[in-house]
């Protein structure tokens, strides 16, 4: 198809004009959609999505103007080009000044017509290039405020959950306690553009008796207390996502049956011989390794969770980093959290003492980014941000000082816009060296196209 093709909306009151300008149109592959006058035109405008409008500035009801205006208002960035006779090109050119894109003086030549709307054609598409751009800038934005880190393995992970949250496909999160998972499965949803809810369901916390009510529902009468009917977790996320947070606690015997429901993506109520179709993007989670026995399709591993239901949730496997193994993410985290905990507490924070900050990076955080919140909430309401911190096991002096240096080589990187030769020179550096603790430390430059 060619790319300059468009969807043309042409108002005029001649028929006979209006036949000649669809015809020259249609010749150069454009489609054209016709009105004899403006308001139908105007109320046409939304269901049949032009690319470009051509409009004769005098028309039976409304005038040209007014149908600028309205497509200003509806759509700035639509292009609308104005059709005048010779006695109305002052009009005309009033109109640009008022954001017309061009306009057409009668009679004109059929190539001026095709390269006007060519012309107008590229501009709306670049128009719309842009808007996706932007929209995905501010969504990286976003995203980067709810993962916070600026490690390899953040970056890494923000970059694939953008880009696979737009597709239906299911996602298997792996992380410890406290690294982010729901947050991360909120995300899928919220950039996934479903207009469906996001519902939760801690596996774990559910009786198994009620398990395979609480997921699948269940008919007045399926079973002695079920006196109403009660749609399911499934049923309840359809049009959305349904997130499974510890999923390997999921009970055997209702293994088959999620799976049935991610291959045939419908779900069958307790009492019920009806199956519901359901549109439904399961997200699930878990902490332990769920691939470590290898067992055969149909089998369940050691941990009793079945193989063939685990390779159907993790089409896409995200893995979540602890927190010591990203200490550079730390101190940002950290002030990200303080600066929540100010407003949630309204209390300024008290000043941070000279050692904390070395504290906070030798601790090992055996409960991750949820256990730093915590910490700042303590430092904010004027506790220690690591009670017991002496009764925790300490980390290496090494380890310490490497944890440091990330620190160190991350803000250097920061404030040169990720140049390492300049960052290398601020930190006394050669540029070899840097790079080399860059990789040690998981880290990457801010700007992939600096100069090194």
């Amino acid at each position: 198809m060619d790319p300059t093709a468009a969807r043309v909306l042409l108002v005029d009151d001649d028929d006979g004009f209006r036949v000649g300008v669809r015809l020259a149109l249609e010749s150069d592959g454009h489609e054209v959609r016709e009105h004899a006058a403006a308001r139908p035109a105007i109320a046409a405008l939304a269901a049949t999505d032009p690319d470009v409008v051509l409009v004769d500035l005098r028309l039976p009801d409304l005038d040209g103007l007014a149908v600028l205006d309205h497509v200003r208002r509806a759509d700035p960035e639509l292009p609308v080009v104005l059709i005048s006779g010779l006695a109305d090109i002052a009009t005309a050119v009033q109109a640009i000044r008022q954001g017309a894109y061009d306009f057409l003086e009668k009679p004109f030549a059929r190539e001026r017509l095709l390269t006007l709307v060519r012309r107008a054609v590229q501009q709306r598409r670049l128009a719309r290039d842009y808007a996706r751009l932007r929209a995905g800038l501010s969504a990286s934005a976003g995203l980067a405020s709810v993962l916070a880190g600026q490690s390899e393995a953040m970056r890494t992970l923000r970059e694939t959950l953008l880009r696979i949250a737009p597709t239906p496909v299911d996602v298997m999160l792996v992380g410890e306690t406290g690294t982010g998972k729901e947050l991360a499965a909120r995300a899928l949803h919220d950039f996934s553009g479903r207009r469906g809810p996001f519902v939760a369901l801690n596996c774990a916390a559910v009786p198994e008796a009620l398990f395979e009510s609480e997921l699948f529902g269940h008919e007045a009468g399926a079973y002695t207390g079920a006196a109403r009917t009660r749609v399911g977790q499934i049923e309840h996320a359809d049009g959305g996502t349904l997130f499974l947070d510890e999923i390997d606690a999921l009970p055997p015997s209702q293994q088959p049956k999620l799976l049935r429901v991610l291959q045939q993506r419908e779900v069958t109520r307790v009492g019920s011989n009806t199956p519901r179709a359901v549109d439904v993007r399961v997200v699930a989670a878990t902490h332990a390794d769920l691939r470590e026995s290898g067992a055969a399709p149909g089998t369940p591993t050691r941990g009793g969770f079945r193989s063939d239901l685990y390779w159907r949730l993790a089409t896409v496997v995200l893995s979540l980093p602890p927190l010591r193994e990203r200490p550079a993410d730390v101190p940002l985290l950290f002030e990200h959290f303080r600066a929540a905990a100010v407003l949630r507490f309204g209390r300024e924070a008290p000043a941070a003492d000279g050692g904390l900050l070395e504290r906070l990076l030798a601790h090992p955080w055996p409960g991750n980014v949820r256990e730093l919140k915590v910490a700042a909430e303590r430092h904010v309401l004027g506790l220690p941000a690591l009670p017991g911190a002496g009764s925790d096991t300490p980390r290496t002096l090494q380890q310490s000082l490497d944890a440091v240096e990330a620190v160190l080589v991350g803000d250097a990187l920061g404030r040169h816009d990720g140049r390492v030769d300049a960052a290398a020179a601020e930190l006394g550096l050669s540029v070899a060296t840097l790079y080399r603790k860059l990789k040690q430390h998981g880290l990457r430059r801010e700007d992939p196209g600096a100069a090194a």
